[in-house]
Parts: structure tokens; sequence; C-alpha cells
């Protein structure tokens, strides 16, 4: 299974201006580290949570159909699917008519489950389906309020303690008030 991103969000969920008003800073002389700073905090809470914040696209890409015949998508929120397609070993694509499967987009996770059969081609050994789909709450003004305020303080206790960080370490920890605020929104898996 591979996710790939298709269409990167055109914005981040907290504005500079929104960031150097909680930092209190004047001056501009911080500018790229305070963006740099809120575009790392969008990513670390997205790939925490299993979340798009802000609209983007992307395709998910699977080996094989599950037996069961229904794909649960890994991130949340879907707004929408769409396209799902069968990549052929000789190299051609069919796209499924979307009669072919149906889309619940209100469940967490999203899922699709195929209501008709699947195309008689040999597929690709390695990712011969894929699942093209929106996610993201919205725009920045639809990111839940919690998470723009963790999003705020992750970018504070950075910018505080700008010390370096030893990759391969462990995971960073989050200050526990920001991780009080994403608790809500963490998928709770059996």
């Amino acid at each position: 299974m591979a996710l790939v991103m298709t269409a990167a969000p055109a914005a981040e969920p907290i504005s500079l201006a929104e960031a150097k008003a909680h930092l209190r800073v004047d001056g501009s002389d911080e500018d790229a580290l305070i963006s740099s700073l809120i575009a790392a905090a969008r990513l670390v809470v997205e790939r925490t949570l299993g979340l798009a914040l802000l609209t983007q696209s992307w395709s998910y890409f699977l080996d094989a159909w599950p037996e069961r015949g229904c794909i649960t998508l890994p991130l949340t929120p879907v707004q929408a699917v769409s396209a799902v397609r069968v990549h052929a070993e000789d190299g051609g694509t069919t796209v499924l008519d979307a009669d072919g499967y149906a889309v619940d987009v209100l469940s967490v996770p999203a899922r699709i489950v195929l209501t008709s059969a699947l195309p008689s081609v040999a597929t690709r050994s390695f990712n011969g389906f894929e699942v093209a789909f929106t996610a993201g709450y919205g725009d920045a003004a639809d990111v839940p309020q919690p998470i723009r305020q963790a999003l705020l303080l992750l970018v504070a206790h950075w910018f505080d303690g700008r010390a370096p960080v030893e990759l391969g370490a462990g995971p960073q920890e989050i200050p526990a008030i920001a991780a009080g605020l994403l608790q809500p929104y963490r998928r709770v898996r059996l």
C-alpha cells in the first residue's frame, strides 16, 4: 500500500500574521523561520493523527482489492473519491464506473465498497489498484479551533526552544497542552 499526495494544500491552517501575534513578534526578521515552523507543525499533526487539515488530493495504491470488497482510506476527513483505477500489467489503465462502487465519507475511516465485479484484467504486481480522493476539513477557517490552537502552541514551543534535533533519536515530544488539544482527534485503533 502506498499513499501519494497529488495536490498539496494551497495554504497553511494558521497564517504568518496569526503566528507572529501569538509569539508577540513585531519585525519581519524571523518570518522565514516562523513560516517553516507553521508548515512543520501542520505536517507533524497530520502525520500523528492521520488527518488532512486542509483540502488536498491523494492517491491510495493497493496491490490487490481486499477479499471483503471494502477499502478503508488512511486519511480523514475524506471529502470525496474522484476515481478508482485499475492499472493493467501492460501499462493500460481502466477507470471504474462510479456505479460500480459505493463511497462512505461519513464513517471514520472513510470506506469504499465494491458493488459490481472488477474488470477481468491482469493487474500489475504492485500498486494495481488506485483510489484518487480529496481529503481535509476545507480551508484554514474550517480547521477545528482546538487543532489551530495546538498548531500555535507547537510553533511557540519550537520557536522558544531552538535546540538541535537528533534524527533517529525517537519521536520528539509534543507539549502536553498541545497534545491535550489534539486528543479528541486521535483515532482509536484496536
